[in-house]
């Protein structure tokens, strides 16, 4: 009996230390020009940035997403323009979003990445073991 405690004290310290070195990795899907759910994802980089500065992120945009990036659209270019300095954090906008709505890679900010398609993108970082989640309030 006093084995078996051990044996599973072990398994317990194992699995606990294993769940603290998952790293923590997140895909945003923004697809809405709604400023509030740029807002969100904004609030939701910089609350998790403050407690797990490891952290990956990225925000990928299509549909009308990618106006946050946009200096004459976006509603929060300065917080943006903060954010990009993080070396954990990547804006990305969809390329066929961008031809089906005549926008030049000039456009956007400066730092503000583009992908050939945002939809792949996030299949490819859930693929990888990225956590999703969908902009929207």
């Amino acid at each position: 009996m006093k084995h078996l405690l051990i044996v599973l004290s072990l398994f317990a310290l194992i699995a606990s230390a294993r769940a603290q070195n998952v790293p923590y990795r997140v895909v945003f899907d923004l697809t809405s020009r709604d400023t509030l759910d740029q807002k969100a994802v904004l609030r939701w980089i910089g609350e998790i940035t403050a407690e797990h500065p490891d952290a990956k992120l990225e925000v990928v945009m299509y549909g009308k997403g990618y106006e946050l990036v946009m200096p004459e659209k976006s509603a929060y270019l300065a917080q943006v323009k903060e954010v990009m300095k993080k070396d954990n954090v990547t804006f990305s906008v969809c390329s066929v979003a961008m031809k089906n709505n005549n926008i030049a890679k000039s456009q956007l900010l400066p730092g503000a990445s583009t992908v050939p398609d945002g939809i792949y993108e996030i299949l490819t970082k859930q693929h990888d073991q990225w956590g999703y989640i969908k902009v929207g309030h």
